[in-house]
């Protein structure tokens, strides 16, 4: 009898972890060279609470906790279309032109997700901005509906990333 009770016990533990290892962590990363200088774009798209002031998609970009620029700063995002999206940087480099933030909540179909924003000098008076992240589905039970599954999260990101850089290569390109 001990023994079946460990089996059991095993089972019921190990059972959770079977459904969480059924959402693989997904990777996007999307880039633009635009043809200004790195400080330039870094000047446009570095504030943490500047977002709606070059990607499309929000509407407004508020500092709720902590400072603008600071590693723990959190921002509240609201999209065009009413959604919200509650995040938090986590890392901060200035002479690097370099962020890195989580998602904390919202509408936005991923759970686990961190990113990465870089700007870099190439070539003369030219900058390649990446932005790139990691995250699973929302849904990570091993049978997610079509508009909760894999490729659906990864084309949303992948979709936010490039409206985003397109945009921002429009408006620091234009005078």
């Amino acid at each position: 009898m001990k023994r079946f009770h460990k089996i059991a016990f095993v089972a019921l533990v190990a059972l959770p972890g079977i459904g969480l290892a059924a959402a693989p962590v997904l990777k996007v990363s999307k880039s633009v060279v635009i043809h200004a200088t790195p400080d330039a774009v870094w000047a446009k798209a570095k504030d943490f609470s500047g977002l709606n002031t070059w990607h499309p998609a929000v509407a407004k970009d508020e500092i709720v906790a902590g400072t603008d620029n600071q590693p723990g700063a959190e921002r509240q995002l609201t999209l065009s279309d009413g959604g919200k999206v509650h995040e938090k940087l986590i890392a901060f480099n200035e002479q690097g032109h370099q962020f890195k933030y989580v998602i904390l909540d919202g509408v936005l179909p991923v759970t686990s997700y961190t990113s990465t924003f870089r700007v870099i000098a190439v070539g003369k008076d030219s900058a390649k901005v990446t932005w790139s992240g990691t995250f699973k589905r929302k849904d990570i039970g091993p049978k997610p509906a079509d508009d909760a599954n894999d490729a659906t999260a990864t084309k949303v990101i992948g979709g936010v990333y490039q409206a985003g850089l397109d945009n921002l290569k429009k408006v620091v390109q234009t005078p």
